[in-house]
Parts: C-alpha cells; sequence; structure tokens
C-alpha cells in the first residue's frame, strides 16, 4: 500500500489494521517505527520476520500514558518520577512486567520495555487504538535489522516496500536518533542507551548518578555493539587522521566520500553540522545519501567530546562496527 497522509480516516484506517493483527508504519518523535499490537502474537511475529530481527532481541512498546504503561509493568517510585517528567517524550524504561500481561515483545526477557511517544500521529494512533481496545504498540524501527533507521516516510517504503503495509506520513522526525534507555529492573537505574533525552536530566529527577551498562544488564533494543549500519564501509576518525585517510585511500584508487568539519584532500564532501541537535536530526537521513554516492568507503569524522553529542556517538560507533566486524 502506499504512503497515506495521516489524515484522521487514515489513522483509524490503521487502528483497525492494527487490531486485525497487521503491521503499520508510524512516525514518532525519533525515528519510524515498524508498529504491531504488542498483545497479539502474530503481530508482534510479523515484526520480527519482515524485520529480520534476531527473537530474543526485545522490542519498545509504545503506550499513551503512564496509566498505560502501569498495565504492563510494575513501575516503582522512579519510574513514575521519569514518566512524569520526560513523557510523552523519547524516554524508554526497562522494568519488569506484570506476571499476567502478554510477554510477546520481550524477547524471552522478565522485564519490558516502555515508552510514550510525543509525535502527533503515534499519539493519535495510540489513542484510536486504544478506543478499540488495544494496550499498546510494539515499534521497533522501520527498516530491516542493523540498518539505517528510517526518519521519513520514504525510507520506509524504499526499506521495507509492502511488507510495511499502511505507512502513515508524518514529515521528517524532528529528534532524528531513537529514545535514551534507562533500566529500573534493578535497584541501580543504568543507562543502557543515549538518546533523545540528556543522561544529566535523568540524573536530576532521580537525585543518583545513572550507572554503566554492565554484564547484568536486560537486553534492550538498539544495544548490540553493530547496528545503524549504512550498505557502504563506514569509518569513523578522529578530525587529525580523516585527512590522512582519505589521502591514502585515494591513492590506492578507492572512492570516498567525507562527512566532516572541513574538507578532506581527496574524495567528495558533505559538511558536518556543528551542534549535537541538528546533527542528530539529520544523521540517518545523512547516512542513508552518503550511501547513494556509490563510492567505496564512507569517512565520518568523530563528533565533539561532551554528553549533549553522546546519542550520536553511539549510533556512528555502532555503525563503524558493522564494517569492523566484517573485516574480523
Amino acid at each position: 500500500m502506499p504512503i497515506q497522509p495521516a489524515t484522521p480516516a487514515a489513522i483509524a484506517q490503521a487502528a483497525q489494521w492494527l487490531r486485525e493483527g497487521r503491521v503499520v508504519g508510524v512516525p514518532t518523535e525519533t525515528v519510524y517505527g515498524l508498529a504491531a499490537d504488542a498483545a497479539s502474537a502474530g503481530g508482534v511475529a510479523a515484526i520480527f520476520r519482515i524485520k529480520g530481527r534476531p527473537a530474543d532481541h526485545p522490542l519498545i512498546v509504545h503506550v499513551l500514558d503512564l496509566d498505560q504503561a502501569a498495565w504492563w509493568a510494575d513501575l516503582d517510585e522512579r519510574a513514575v518520577a521519569l514518566g512524569k517528567a520526560f513523557w510523552p517524550g523519547p524516554l524508554t524504561l526497562i522494568v519488569r512486567r506484570r506476571a499476567l500481561a502478554p510477554a510477546f515483545a520481550c524477547g524471552g526477557e522478565p522485564t519490558i520495555g516502555l515508552r510514550v511517544p510525543s509525535h502527533p500521529v503515534a499519539r493519535a494512533l495510540l489513542a484510536a487504538f486504544s478506543a478499540l481496545g488495544g494496550r499498546g504498540l510494539a515499534a521497533p524501527s522501520a527498516n530491516r535489522f542493523g540498518k539505517v533507521s528510517p526518519t521519513r516516510a520514504e525510507h520506509v517504503r524504499d526499506d521495507l516496500g509492502d511488507d510495511a503495509g499502511l505507512i502513515l506520513d508524518g514529515g521528517d522526525c524532528p529528534v532524528g536518533v531513537e529514545s535514551t534507555i534507562v533500566d529500573l529492573s534493578r535497584p541501580t537505574a543504568t543507562l543502557l542507551r543515549p538518546g533523545g533525552i540528556d543522561a544529566a536530566d535523568i540524573e536530576r529527577v532521580l537525585g543518583t548518578p545513572l550507572a554503566a551498562r554492565d554484564a547484568q544488564a536486560p537486553r534492550a533494543s538498539g544495544t548490540l555493539a553493530a547496528h545503524y549500519a549504512p550498505h557502504t564501509p563506514l569509518e569513523l576518525l578522529a578530525p587529525a587522521a580523516l585527512p590522512g585517510r582519505a589521502a591514502v585511500l585515494a591513492a590506492m584508487g578507492q572512492l570516498t566520500v567525507s562527512w566532516s568539519v572541513q574538507p578532506p584532500p581527496a574524495g567528495r564532501w558533505l559538511a558536518a553540522p556543528a551542534d549535537p541537535a541538528t546533527y542528530a536530526h539529520v544523521l540517518y537521513d545523512t547516512l542513508r545519501s552518503l550511501d547513494g554516492f556509490g563510492v567505496d568507503r564512507i569517512l565520518v569524522e568523530a563528533p565533539p567530546k561532551g554528553t549533549a553529542w553522546d546519542a550520536v556517538h553511539d549510533r556512528l560507533g555502532r555503525a563503524a562496527a558493522t564494517f569492523s566486524e566484517s573485516r574480523s
């Protein structure tokens, strides 16, 4: 089915599709998701099949509000405080799933990832779905597993084709990278993935520092070492190293495109944004554009350090790791 403007009629149709166990492409403030009824075994199975996603890799369940989140999980004081502070918004909480709540989206974990999106189309769809008796939507990024996430409806169509079913067009995703994930299933709150909410802001609400991810942390969406990768091999390089690397590859007859602040001495070039919010907003769209240059290698200048850049560093590092793994 072609992309549909997110009119009330299209949203109502999408909600009905979801109740029938079908999938829908839906915009959120982070990236476009491939949504299905999180309480439907068939709907969730369709997500895993279409994406080619490992069955033990949990999905995030999108809900309308804190009350709907409490249907899925036991929310402690920390979860309620963070939900009140940042929901609707790009924050996912990993919490203990209630015993009677469906586990289809949990990848075999006793925990569940919950998020309340802020995008108006996502919220309208959740409201329409809830009016039909739905409790929440499993909605990972609407692309093949491990590849660049979609931030436009056209990206979903290009990646998934007819498999995406009905695609609601909500324009460009304003944040552009996935949600921050915080594990609250253990006594110490732990940052599992940086994203659209700064860790420092979360710590201010909690009143305690976030621990770093450890070996005992539950599995969560988007935390594999290699992820978010374009088809063209990508190298992430220190600013001082990129010009020399571009020159070496050119001498070897390799075609390159660089995404950096200053143009390199060889190869093609795109200018990188100077502020983290703009960089995150255009990150995936730019990676797709760089993929379309038809070169042998994408060279990306590592952005500045600092917590505001953590989500960008995380996604670029995982994208580059895909190329590193292929060489090992």
